[in-house]
Formats: C-alpha cells, sequence, structure tokens
C-alpha cells in the first residue's frame, strides 16, 4: 500500500514551541543563575534545545493525531471516501482541513440529492414505459381474443378489429423503434453521416410531406420570408429532416384551428444559422419546460395520448442536435404560442 504523504503545517508546532520554550528559558534559567553558578551563555543554548525538541515533538504528535484520528472519524462517519482522502497529500492545517472537509461534505450531499433526483426519474421512466408499452398490446390482445372467442365470422367486424390491431402494432413499433434509436444516440452507436444541404429545401420538402395534415386543422405551413437564396448546412440530412418533422408535426398537433405554423432561418453568428419553428397554438405553461425534452413527459397526460405519438419525439429531437454538437431552445407562453429553435452548422 502506498504510503500516505503529508503536506506538512508547521505554524502550530512553531508557535507552541516557542512560548514552551520561553516559559522553561525564563523559570530555569533565572534559577540556575542565582542557585547553580549557571554561565550566561548556557542559558541560549538550554533555549535552542528546549525548542527543537518540543517543535519535533508537538509536530510530530499533531500529524499523528490528525491522520489517525482525525481521518478514522472522517471515514467512520462516511463523510469522504479514504481513498480520495490518501489520493494527495493530507494537511496537518486544521483550517485547510475544515475547508477540505466541508467541501466533501457538499460534493456528497449534492451526489446524493442528484442520485435522489435520478432515481425518481428511473421510477417514472419505468412507469411511462410500462404505461406506453401496455395501452397497445392490452389494445391488440382485447381485439384478438374477440375475433378467437367467435367475432371472426362476422367479415365487417374482423375488418374493422383486425384494422385496429394494426394500429396498435404500429404504435408499439413506434416506441420499440424511438427507445431504440435514444439508446444508440445516448452510448454514441449512432453515427452521424454529415454533409453539405440546403435546408430551405428540406424544409420545402417537409412543408409538402406535411401539406395534407396540416390541411385537416387548416394551418397554415409557410416561411417567415421569402428566401430566393439557397442557405447550406453541415449536418446528417435525415437527422434533420427528422428534426424538423417532429417539431412541425407537433406544431400541428398541438396548433390551433386556422393557425400558423412559420419557419424562419437566422444567421446566428459567422459559422451558425438557427431555424425557428413559430406556432400561435395553445403554448406550454412554464412549469413543464424544464422537463419538455424527458422521455414520454407529456403535458397533457390525457389529450396527447389520444393524438397518438410514442411520447418520445421532443427527446429524439434533443439528443439527435446534442449529438452535433448543438443547442435546442424553447420559448413558450400558454395560449399564445411556442417556438422551438436549434443552431445548425453553417456551410461555406
Amino acid at each position: 500500500m502506498k504510503q500516505t504523504k503529508f503536506k506538512k503545517s508547521y505554524r502550530f508546532a512553531r508557535v507552541t514551541s516557542f512560548y514552551i520554550t520561553l516559559y522553561i528559558t525564563l523559570l530555569l534559567g533565572v534559577f540556575l543563575f542565582y542557585f547553580s553558578n549557571i554561565e550566561l551563555w548556557e542559558i541560549p543554548v538550554l533555549a535552542i534545545s528546549t525548542y527543537v525538541f518540543c517543535f519535533i515533538v508537538i509536530q510530530y504528535r499533531v500529524e499523528r493525531f490528525i491522520y489517525r484520528r482525525v481521518k478514522k472519524i472522517y471515514d467512520d462517519l462516511t463523510l469522504l471516501e479514504s481513498a480520495k482522502l490518501t489520493k494527495g497529500a493530507i494537511t496537518t492545517d486544521m483550517h485547510t482541513l475544515t475547508q477540505e472537509i466541508d467541501k466533501f461534505a457538499r460534493d456528497k450531499k449534492l451526489e446524493i440529492e442528484t442520485l435522489k433526483v435520478r432515481e425518481q426519474y428511473r421510477k417514472e421512466f419505468l412507469g411511462n414505459v410500462s404505461h406506453e408499452l401496455k395501452t397497445p398490446l392490452f389494445t391488440v390482445q382485447g381485439y384478438i381474443l374477440t375475433l378467437l372467442d367467435g367475432a371472426m365470422d362476422n367479415k365487417e367486424i374482423r375488418e374493422k378489429y383486425l384494422e385496429r390491431a394494426s394500429k396498435g402494432i404500429e404504435r408499439l413499433s413506434y416506441i420499440v423503434e424511438d427507445l431504440d434509436m435514444i439508446t444508440k444516440l445516448e452510448v454514441g452507436d449512432l453515427r452521424l453521416k454529415i454533409e453539405t444541404f440546403n435546408i430551405v429545401e428540406l424544409v420545402e420538402t417537409i412543408f409538402d410531406m406535411l401539406e395534407m395534415k396540416a390541411a385537416k386543422k387548416k394551418i397554415t405551413l409557410t416561411f417567415d420570408m421569402n428566401y430566393k437564396k439557397p442557405i447550406f448546412v453541415k449536418a446528417d440530412k435525415e437527422r434533420i429532416q427528422q428534426v424538423l418533422i417532429n417539431l412541425i408535426v407537433n406544431s400541428i398537433k398541438y396548433g390551433s384551428e386556422k393557425g400558423t405554423t412559420e419557419i424562419s432561418i437566422e444567421n446566428l453568428i459567422k459559422n451558425k444559422i438557427i431555424v425557428r419553428v413559430t406556432d400561435n397554438g395553445e403554448g406550454i405553461a412554464s412549469a413543464h419546460l424544464p422537463r419538455l425534452f424527458e422521455r414520454f413527459y407529456r403535458v397533457d397526460k390525457t389529450g396527447s395520448r389520444k393524438e397518438g405519438g410514442s411520447g418520445l419525439g421532443l427527446s429524439i429531437v434533443k439528443h439527435i442536435i446534442e449529438a452535433h454538437q448543438e443547442k435546442i431552445y424553447v420559448e413558450s407562453e400558454y395560449s399564445v404560442g411556442s417556438e422551438f429553435s436549434f443552431t445548425l452548422e453553417k456551410a461555406e
């Protein structure tokens, strides 16, 4: 086992030795001078020898006390790990040591609080996964059991139930695929194919894809201005398309009837642009914004499920943007609208 190194502090030993030496020298010096005919030059020798002896004994005892006693108390109280304490030098200065103890205690407290938050998040996540998988599974199971119990002979019911069971399986597939993607993004297994492409053209393509979906709610998909020149960015085109589709679909899903979803592309700094997706829908209360990108987190626990989806869309969006080493932001005001924005690297 590697021997512990000390960061020595001599102040206590120096001062204490001085006072002891002063007392002993004055006491013995006067006594010996009057009763033993001691020479004057012997008094400094007595003082020096007394000082050296006191200094060595006190310093040794202080180090021994701090290392063996104080450290043992800290270890027993589990305020800090002994492995951490012995990595560096152990100071014999009590003020410095107290500061270190306070720092370790604060770190431990923060670590415990973080673990509690993670534990709560884990419980919520497992509960959400269970709920999201259970609902379509029970739906599919119910329709199939009904068919097996005799409804299969009725052609109209058979087709209707099989169609509903198919939708349930489709929803399960969405959830599993989205979970798989998030896992790959988190562990870094999903490699990005970085290329240069025109972000304006990509948005126009997505507008064409979602035109019919928006038309059902009479929502207009539009740019904030007429972009006559292309704007080239460096990113994974397929993943950025997924980000934009998720954000625009959400704006349609929660947008107001006859509302608007607007896309703007602005220069942020020399080599960055920011893409904004703005709607005038129902908006999001500020209390929900910090947790908006969590997996399965829903602002409206009932209404959002009726709208469909896996509940993982915004979480995937965040992971994709962060995989590009970029930032995503959200601003929203309840009953006014929302704006999601993200940065991208601009191509030369």
